[in-house]
């Protein structure tokens, strides 16, 4: 946050404040995702490498610690247009042009994350988001209760900055955002990924979406073919046993892509640049329509419900019944 701010003072003391983004749309592309011919190509050449394919088992040991750790601080501290929904409206590519506006649009960035589908993508509630609703409404008037307003307050202020202006939020704006013309995707080899669980590897996780992170790289290749981590990180990538992956196993399909070594600094790019800006997406054709169809995950036990307590037996007798009682009147 602090050299994020820095950052944000030192341009507008260098006056490029009033810059407005150099693009009025979106970047179109008429070709396939880059991503399913790649895989193919790497797995042709390099078969070995769906030997990574699987579940990391050692994951559940990282989600328990996680988990109590946060328990324990809390006591302690107390792509396609009209389906891909990360992809900015057309107002907010519109309005979001300068750097004043840029930082405001990363700052309530987890607001338009959680609106846009509404807009670009609408589709039915299904059960379990109605039943998710209906329990957060339920903790946030809990929080207000019995913890009062700036309890609540804190819990919006933090999803603000850790989703907007913060360095690990970087990511947002890193993994699909276009810095190089003729690339859709990039990744981020830095130290963030040790505490990310490698979520900076985003372009060797588009390829193979079924190798876990743990499998993904653990010293990528830079572009002049040197290691992107220093001795010092990969002794601790060693330490934290990241296994041998996809770029050591298949470098020459990784070593010419551009990417990145600093989120903030990919934070302000975005908001200093005229060069950067909402429209600085790819977008494609819709291969398949809209469906406003949801599908409810609780209806196949709502249904074994009404069975085992005989509710459907008792609607079946009173049609029967009612059929009967029908039949009859009609003969009489």
């Amino acid at each position: 946050m602090l050299i994020t701010s820095l950052l944000f003072l030192l341009a507008h003391r260098q006056k490029i404040m009033g810059q407005s983004v150099s693009r009025n749309d979106f970047m179109w592309t008429y070709t396939e995702q880059p991503h399913l011919n790649r895989r193919t190509a790497i797995v042709k050449a390099h078969p070995e490498i769906k030997e990574l394919f699987g579940i990391d088992a050692s994951f559940k040991y990282v989600v328990i610690t996680m988990v109590l750790f946060q328990i324990f601080m809390c006591w302690l501290l107390q792509g396609e247009d009209g389906l891909d929904t990360d992809v900015p409206t057309e107002l907010e590519a519109q309005l979001f042009t300068t750097p004043c506006r840029k930082f405001l649009w990363l700052l309530f960035q987890p607001l338009f994350y959680a609106f846009r589908p509404l807009v670009i993508y609408k589709k039915a509630p299904t059960d379990l988001e109605i039943v998710n609703a209906f329990i957060q409404i339920l903790f946030d008037v809990f929080i207000l209760h019995f913890f009062g307003y700036r309890s609540f307050a804190y819990l919006i202020i933090g999803t603000l900055l850790a989703m907007g202006v913060h360095p690990s939020a970087g990511h947002f704006i890193s993994e699909h955002y276009v810095f190089k013309e003729d690339q859709e995707t990039y990744s981020y080899y830095g130290p963030w990924n040790l505490c990310t669980f490698n979520v900076g590897y985003h372009v060797e996780h588009h390829d193979f979406p079924y190798i876990p992170g743990r499998n993904l790289p653990k010293v990528p290749i830079s572009n002049d073919g040197s290691t992107l981590h220093d001795k010092h990180m990969h002794q601790v990538s060693e330490v934290l046993f990241f296994p041998v992956q996809v770029t050591e196993i298949a470098p020459e399909f990784y070593h010419n892509l551009h990417q990145h070594s600093s989120w903030t600094k990919v934070l302000f790019d975005f908001v200093f640049s005229p060069n950067m800006g909402p429209y600085m997406r790819l977008k494609r054709k819709a291969s398949v329509p809209q469906t406003f169809k949801a599908r409810h995950a609780l209806n196949e036990y709502y249904q074994a419900l009404l069975q085992h307590i005989g509710i459907k037996s008792l609607m079946r007798f009173v049609i029967r019944w009612l059929d009967i009682r029908s039949n009859k009147k009609n003969i009489d």
